[in-house]
């Protein structure tokens, strides 16, 4: 990540070097505002520390000048001053910065703020990524419509709705119900390797198309084991993974591509199997009708236990009435 720092104080810009260095971030220097303002249209950095007081074009009007132009490739904004007051805080922040800092300055501090900005616009870019990579895969087949919307939702109100039931799962926290909505639409983003001639077959897949159509879990979950591998500490990753890799996995082993049965299944992808098959069957499509909620319900019910996971189908039951608005709200 690009940090740029700017200070018309010598000291000061120095010894921010040096901390920006330490840290191993990429490094641009400005002495201005106005140097700034042009190296930032430029280089395009992700995060700025500017002083307030500079000759030419101070702290503020750098702010507000990059909040005018960034677009939406957001610029997170740092403000270091020697003004300690209230008022001062706050007409920074108006003018566009994200934190500010007085001088001097603590380096362990600054460090600390400049990882926050990090992080912020870490969460900005995972959600961006992970949902554009969903929406490739989708885009290849024109009738999945706004699957992926009703997925993640769906999804996301199973995990919730298992967190209230006696005895919930020990995997059941708010991250993972947060994760689940954020990863659960990259369940079929192994699909991008599947030939057309198989994925866009409009009669039912003979054989051998369907042995091509199965590895479409073992793509997605060698692609986003890829990304996991560079990204160790990201657990959002790792569930990513699981769902894609065994989201076609039945409770009682019969499903493919491991054949994993029970607990061996991950709890992310049972949620999303039973949210994927759901959708299926109340959805449209080339070669079939869309069935009610009451017949789809009924499907549910008589495959817990060997397609679904029983703990699953409970939890089901008590939020159907939520997945009857999820797909009218998500209807193609």
């Amino acid at each position: 990540m690009k940090v740029l720092i700017v200070d018309d104080e010598l000291v000061s810009r120095k010894k921010m070097e040096v901390l920006v260095r330490s840290l191993g971030y990429e490094l641009l220097v400005g002495s201005d505002g106005l140097e700034a303002w042009e190296m930032w249209k430029t280089e395009r950095p992700r995060l700025v520390i500017t002083d307030w007081i500079m000759p030419g074009l101070d702290g503020p009007g750098l702010c507000a000048k990059i909040r005018q132009a960034e677009g939406s490739r957001y610029t997170y904004l740092i403000m270091v001053s020697a003004r300690t007051g209230t008022k001062d805080c706050v007409t920074s922040m108006k003018a566009g910065a994200d934190d500010y800092i007085t001088k001097p300055f603590i380096k362990e501090e600054l460090a600390v703020r400049i990882q926050v900005g990090q992080r912020i616009l870490g969460f900005e870019t995972r959600d961006l990524v992970i949902f554009s990579m969903a929406k490739l895969a989708e885009s290849r087949d024109s009738e999945t419509g706004n699957h992926l919307e009703r997925i993640r939702f769906y999804s996301r109100t199973l995990a919730s709705a298992m967190a209230d039931l006696n005895h919930p799962p020990g995997e059941i926290t708010p991250v993972f119900v947060e994760n689940i909505f954020l990863t659960s639409p990259l369940h079929d983003i192994g699909k991008i390797g599947i030939p057309d001639y198989v994925l866009l077959k409009p009669g039912r897949l003979d054989d051998a198309e369907f042995e091509i159509m199965k590895s479409h879990t073992t793509i997605g979950f060698e692609t986003l084991s890829e990304a996991l591998k560079r990204y160790p500490r990201a657990d959002y990753l790792q569930m990513s993974a699981d769902i894609a890799l065994c989201h076609h996995e039945k409770f009682d082993g019969t499903g493919y591509p491991q054949g994993f049965s029970r607990e061996e299944i991950p709890l992310a992808a049972r949620i999303v199997a039973l949210s994927d098959v759901y959708d299926a069957l109340v959805s449209k499509r080339v070669y079939k009708q869309a069935m009610p909620h009451d017949m789809a319900r009924d499907i549910i019910l008589k495959g817990s236990g060997n397609h679904f996971d029983p703990r699953v189908v409970e939890a089901f039951l008590a939020c159907e009435g939520e997945f009857v608005k999820i797909f009218n709200r998500y209807r193609n």
